[in-house]
């Protein structure tokens, strides 16, 4: 195996986990920011406020776009299984 092509391999492998993540975090940044602001218009300062709020978005999302997060996985492993001749080789 090349270092060009282990680096082909880490950068594709790091694409693939932002993209599955990104989801999750960013509903979970989102819900954070909404009920931060909640919590700052009306003076609530309970810090356990915003977790339950943020476990069932990112339920939701994960319901959501599980079937999509498990297709991109399962095609980028078959890629990667399927190319394990060729990267002995070269």
């Amino acid at each position: 195996m090349t270092p060009e092509g282990a680096m082909t391999i880490g950068r594709q492998a790091l694409e693939i986990t932002f993209m599955v993540s990104a989801p999750l975090l960013l509903s979970a940044l989102i819900t954070g920011l909404l009920v931060s602001i909640f919590q700052a218009a009306t003076q609530i300062n309970e810090m356990t406020l915003s977790f339950i709020p943020k476990l069932l978005v990112m339920f939701l999302v994960m319901v959501l776009a599980g079937p999509w997060m498990i297709t991109v996985m399962t095609d980028y492993m078959q890629r990667l299984f399927s190319s394990i001749p060729w990267l002995a080789m070269g």
